[in-house]
């Protein structure tokens, strides 16, 4: 207690060196809690975007071929398979709505089929979603997303209501709940209409991308090898898992490789935030040395009349060990309140973790342990007659 009260009044004595002393440490735990905090953060938006579209789905891109197209009635022979829950094939584009004097250009039209919503967890709000008749007729009508409704209509009490899409006129049949914004895209701007419509009117037939959700996170990887095979029987001559014919893309495995990424991502900023740590520790050991040769006539005094050298080391190194504490702490301190400011700014949650911070507050201290060691030691080694001779 005596060796810490001396600690303080000694760094309480040189307040602007003691700063600046602590200002390496300070800025090492700012860098490694404020770095790894959006590390963390940006990792976990993006794994909860993955997460909301299901892990038990699989994005699946086919090369476009004139001839013997994939097309719905193959698709239902996929869906058959035990593993398989449901199939829907997806056809997008864009382009300005109109409803009477009200004009919409953000819209995203998709064209798909019943079993979409279900695959992506979506709900209605009112209304009802495409059906099969629908499909088989190619009706002219739509299910609208919540922002897509409002900006068209001005109310989200849609049904009924008509909106025309290059030179077609559609019906308002459905109104989403709100849905978010995904990796995919927002989904409240979302215009969806019969598959085989869009087929017709974008000019595109036979099917180039669909989704496939598995029964259940136990058939994932059953469910994929039935996709890959049914894809290679499409492709007559094409190589077993040829993938330059199609790509099947597993949300869990997309999943465990971001993690993973960002896993090593976040070790590696904390890497290079532990640098600035560690130059901290060599501006507390120059600054003890120099404290050491300040202070050489008070240890020979401390020796003369008694101190042991085992005094001498824990006074030295206990001052070093403050000095790093404290800045440790006040890195802490000030890597909340950046936080705090840049949430709302980043648009993701961010947050001190506490292991983060006691890792950051621990190798700090142990920096100021290390880096304090050898001034202290040179101290505790000094012969009383030649310090008291030191001027």
């Amino acid at each position: 207690m005596q060796s810490f009260s001396m600690a303080l009044k000694s760094i309480a004595g040189n307040r602007m060196r003691s700063f600046l002393t602590m200002l390496g440490i300070i800025i090492g735990v700012l860098a490694i809690v404020v770095l790894v905090a959006i590390a963390q953060g940006s990792s976990d938006y993006v794994t909860g975007s993955i997460e909301s579209l299901g892990t038990n789905m699989f994005s699946v891109m086919v090369r476009p071929r004139r001839e013997n197209p994939l097309t719905l009635s193959k698709l239902d022979d996929l869906a058959a398979e035990p593993s398989i829950a449901r199939v829907a094939p997806t056809l997008s584009s864009s382009g300005t709505l109109k409803a009477g004097l009200t004009q919409y250009e953000d819209g995203s039209l998709l064209a798909t089929t019943p079993a979409y919503p279900e695959i992506r967890g979506w709900t209605l709000r009112s209304g009802r979603f495409l059906t099969q008749p629908d499909i088989d007729n190619r009706s002219f009508v739509a299910v609208l997303g919540q922002e897509a409704a409002t900006e068209l209509f001005g109310t989200l009490n849609a049904i009924g209501q008509s909106f025309s899409y290059q030179g077609y006129s559609f019906t308002v049949v459905g109104v989403l709940d709100e849905i978010g914004t995904s990796l995919l895209g927002s989904g409240d701007n979302v215009v969806v209409i019969p598959f085989t419509l869009g087929e017709r009117i974008l000019k595109s037939p036979g099917i180039s991308n669909f989704y496939v959700s598995a029964q259940d996170p136990d058939h994932v990887t059953e469910a994929e090898q039935s996709i890959k095979d049914f894809l290679d029987r499409q492709f007559s001559g094409g190589a077993a898992g040829d993938s330059s014919a199609y790509n099947v893309y597993n949300q869990a495995s997309v999943l465990d490789t971001l993690q993973q990424a960002t896993g090593t991502l976040t070790m590696m900023l904390a890497g290079i935030a532990a640098i600035a740590l560690l130059v901290g520790g060599i501006g507390i050991m120059n600054i003890m040395l120099v404290s050491v040769s300040e202070r050489t006539r008070e240890i020979g005094i401390r020796k003369a009349i008694g101190a042991t050298r085992g005094r001498i080391l824990s006074q030295f190194l206990i001052e070093a060990l403050v000095l790093s504490v404290i800045g440790g702490l006040i890195g802490l301190l000030l890597s909340a309140v950046i936080l705090y400011v840049l949430e709302p700014l980043l648009s993701i949650s961010l947050s001190v973790s506490p292991q983060v911070a006691l890792i950051a507050v621990g190798f700090s201290v142990f920096i100021g342990v290390v880096f304090g060691l050898y001034p202290a030691s040179k101290a505790s080694k000094l012969r009383p007659i030649e310090a008291l001779r030191h001027e």
